[in-house]
């Protein structure tokens, strides 16, 4: 008996419990052993209104066929004498400044592009106006109206660490605003031919074409890096991609905003890496620092008293690690900055204190009626072109910025006095040898 009353009760609540509960829901615990799931969606409910796409048009010249010069031609096939076509692309980008309205994104992406149309995550389209562009560290600068904006709050890339979660943000293939997820793979991967300056994040969080200028955030929602590249051997994603630092950034930020450009800032000075022979000669214990092998008569590192032998370990408290290191900082630095290293010298360190100098510029066309229209820096990589003149000779002869010239037919170019002496030396047909981010190219001109 007392078992059917049971019985009964258990009817009656789970009919009560039909009859009252609200219908099922097919959806997902909200937590699980009285733990949150975890979720990144609160993080990016605050930083994707900052994260943008970029699309840029560019005009460019048709080459024309010499017969298009023939009126009685152009009049018969209605040809026109000029012609264009107008090139397409897109990217993203990261607002950086909501008050003032800057947005930080590639070179590569907006380079030589006539417009630059904006589009928020809310779906606003906006004009924005090129404030200066650097292709050595492949950042640029643009500014747009700046109404009811979001910015990104931005991280110390120093301390990022390998294996720290980090999420990629960016509108890849065109497809609009989408987020991957991956982590930190290395830190200060250089020597890869992308840029001129390169200590990038490495990471597995997929980068496709389209994502570069966008964001790479960690885990709080800051910004640590603003993707750049992806190394692509089948011409799809493999885990391997690459992002500026977003201390690097902001260096090269400050001095778009401030100039326009990156006025680089030079030691005069010859460097090389730590050996493990140089470990034992000065009596090591790490391989950490760039050695001075040499020093330029009345440069900013002979004024600081800085001498062959001695180790740079520092600058501005910065650790230097490799010859590489040094040269990110200085040319990271303003021209008249006055900066401190830390240099070890006889098994003893010390401090001292160097004004950066700026690098050395001259037009092309004090060079070679062939150069008119560009301005050409000598550094450590060679004879650089920092600038070219849309129209110019230099221009149609199909020079741009950022290429090196690092030959005339067979013989190599290291110095401007080089280029000048062998450019003074041809006649008729010759070869002018470039490298362009990273890959070489030959120009013939008569």
């Amino acid at each position: 008996m007392r078992a059917k009353s049971q019985l009964w009760l258990a009817l009656v609540l789970c009919s009560l419990s039909c009859t009252f509960s609200p219908p099922a829901l097919a959806q997902l615990p909200v937590s699980v052993d009285n733990q949150p799931l975890p979720s990144l969606a609160p993080m990016l409910d605050k930083v994707t209104p900052a994260v943008v796409n970029i699309a840029t048009r560019t005009h460019a010249r048709i080459q024309e066929n010499p017969l298009f010069n023939d009126p009685f031609f152009r009049y018969f096939f209605s040809v026109p004498r000029s012609r264009e076509r107008v090139e397409q692309s897109l990217g993203s980008g990261v607002i950086i400044d909501a008050k003032q309205g800057y947005v930080v994104t590639n070179h590569h992406v907006i380079d030589r592009a006539d417009e630059i149309v904006v589009t928020l995550r809310d779906g606003r389209q906006l004009k924005a106006e090129l404030i200066g562009s650097d292709p050595d560290t492949d950042v640029a600068l643009i500014k747009v109206p700046a109404e009811n904006l979001t910015q990104v709050p931005l991280a110390d890339s120093d301390l990022l660490r390998v294996g720290d979660f980090v999420v990629a943000i960016g509108n890849p293939f065109g497809l609009g605003q989408t987020v991957t997820s991956g982590i930190v793979s290395a830190l200060g991967r250089s020597g890869l031919s992308i840029h001129g300056y390169e200590d990038f994040i490495q990471t597995d969080a997929s980068i496709n074409p389209g994502n570069s200028g966008g964001a790479l955030v960690n885990l709080r929602g800051e910004l640590v890096g603003i993707n750049s590249a992806i190394l692509a051997p089948s011409g799809g994603n493999v885990g391997i991609g690459f992002a500026i630092p977003s201390n690097m950034m902001q260096q090269v930020v400050r001095q778009l905003r401030d100039y326009g450009e990156v006025q680089r800032g030079q030691l005069g000075v010859s460097i090389q890496n730590i050996t493990p022979d140089l470990i034992a000669a000065f009596n090591l214990e790490e391989a950490k620092g760039a050695v001075v092998t040499g020093i330029q008569p009345n440069s900013a590192a002979e004024k600081a008293g800085l001498q062959a032998g001695d180790i740079i370990l520092q600058v501005n408290q910065r650790r230097i690690d490799n010859s590489t290191d040094l040269r990110n900082q200085i040319a990271l630095l303003r021209v008249g900055e006055t900066a401190s290293l830390k240099v070890l010298r006889n098994g003893k360190e010390r401090t001292l204190s160097v004004t950066i100098t700026g690098q050395a510029s001259v037009s092309g066309k004090d060079i070679s009626p062939y150069l008119e229209g560009s301005t050409l820096v000598e550094d450590s990589s060679g004879v650089n072109i920092s600038d070219v003149a849309r129209g110019s000779v230099a221009d149609r002869i199909g020079l741009q910025k950022g290429d090196i010239i690092i030959g005339i037919n067979r013989q190599p170019v290291n110095t401007l006095n080089d280029l000048s002496r062998l450019l003074q030396q041809q006649r008729g047909r010759f070869m002018l040898r470039l490298n362009r981010d990273g890959f070489g190219l030959s120009l013939y001109l008569q």
